[in-house]
């Protein structure tokens, strides 16, 4: 464990840490607004791939956080980069059409994809997808899951997540995904590059016992899990993931910075 007086640099996670659907966790702007002004550098970490990262900083400045792009890290943007360094890639994306944008450069096809992109596709999912993908990765193409999450917040409760998708195809098809997202030793690397920092000079806050403070452990950074979002005490209880420190909400990290 590494000192809290050593941390320069915070990872926030966004959905279910700083809002849940387009309202903002109580107290979550202004834990925000004080951090900055304590001095931390601030990354916002998401696997969200709904948005673009243009459309997640709007929808997150809509809420009445001050946030610009650059400071954004999408697992679906991490997918872009590391698509981009490789030899001729035809994809197909099972991606929303906002985040889809983000991959126009690249060619596609729904049955000689090389590479073979998931993220969140909602109510798309349907047996005869699920066999087209099958069909693909018996054909040599790579999987890329955007993230294997189990569930997620919602305004109406926990929603079953792509990650039993993800399970099901490796399974049938005899491979293993590319998790390109959180919990990514890559990602977080990426991030800590970013700032410019290492390891023990950040702090990972999320809702996400697994993804979240798991995925930043295997780094080497210290996670803070939040008691909002998707946190449920049975699982975290159940979980061989010890956080370094638990908080009920983000509203408590500037006070507990400070301590």
């Amino acid at each position: 464990m590494h000192h809290i007086k050593s941390i320069k640099g915070i990872l926030f996670d966004l959905d279910g840490v700083l809002y849940i659907g387009k309202e903002p966790i109580a107290g979550a702007i202004e834990a925000v607004d004080k951090i900055r002004k304590q001095g931390y550098q601030c990354r916002f970490v998401t696997n969200t791939s709904t948005l673009s990262t243009e459309s997640i900083r709007d929808k997150i400045n809509a809420m009445g956080f001050n946030v610009v792009q650059s400071e954004i890290m999408s697992a679906p943007q991490a997918a872009v980069n590391f698509l981009k360094n490789q030899p001729n890639p035809v994809c197909r994306l099972l991606l929303a059409d906002d985040v889809k944008n983000d991959f126009a450069q690249f060619p596609q096809s729904d049955t000689a994809a090389n590479f073979i992109v998931i993220g969140d596709i909602g109510d798309s999912w349907s047996y005869a997808l699920l066999n087209e993908v099958f069909s693909c990765l018996m054909n040599g193409a790579k999987l890329i899951a955007i993230h294997k999450n189990r569930f997620w917040q919602t305004e109406s409760g926990l929603h079953m997540d792509i990650g039993a998708f993800i399970a099901g195809l490796e399974y049938a098809s005899n491979t293993e995904a590319m998790i390109i997202g959180k919990p990514s030793p890559a990602f977080y690397q990426s991030a800590l590059s970013d700032m410019q920092l290492n390891a023990q000079e950040v702090l990972m806050v999320g809702d996400d016992i697994d993804s979240d403070i798991g995925g930043a452990q295997q780094s080497n950074i210290n996670g803070v899990l939040v008691r909002t979002g998707k946190y449920r005490k049975a699982y975290t209880d159940a979980s061989t993931i010890k956080p370094y420190l638990t908080i009920d909400s983000i509203a408590d990290l500037p006070e507990m910075l400070i301590q």
